[in-house]
């Protein structure tokens, strides 16, 4: 094996660790946000948890944020939370998630 094959076989490993990261910090800041979201709304235990997991399903219909924002504001909405409250919380547990999953490494 070259050097330049070891070197290419590390960028692959390196890429492959970095998407599996990010993907990992993106489902806790959906959980994160869902059980937000189920505390607004009243829900807690097995109900809060069931709520979460259909934040995160929500959250894979198209890429980007709008398809977990549109969720979110459609269930709180009522509650007074508009979108920019969802959007700012996202960023939050954003933050969270990310020391969630640094802690875990």
């Amino acid at each position: 094996m070259t050097s330049f094959d070891s070197r290419e076989q590390a960028f692959e490993a390196k890429f492959a660790h970095d998407e599996d990261t990010k993907f990992r910090i993106l489902a806790r800041r959906g959980k994160l946000i869902g059980l937000w979201a189920a505390e607004k709304l009243g829900k807690s235990g097995e109900l809060a948890d069931d709520y979460a997991k259909s934040v995160l399903l929500s959250d894979l219909e198209i890429p980007g944020d709008d398809d977990i924002v549109a969720k979110l504001l459609g269930d709180l909405k009522a509650l007074g939370v508009g979108e920019n409250d969802i959007r700012a919380m996202l960023s939050e547990k954003l933050v969270q998630a990310q020391a969630q999953i640094a802690g875990e490494a």
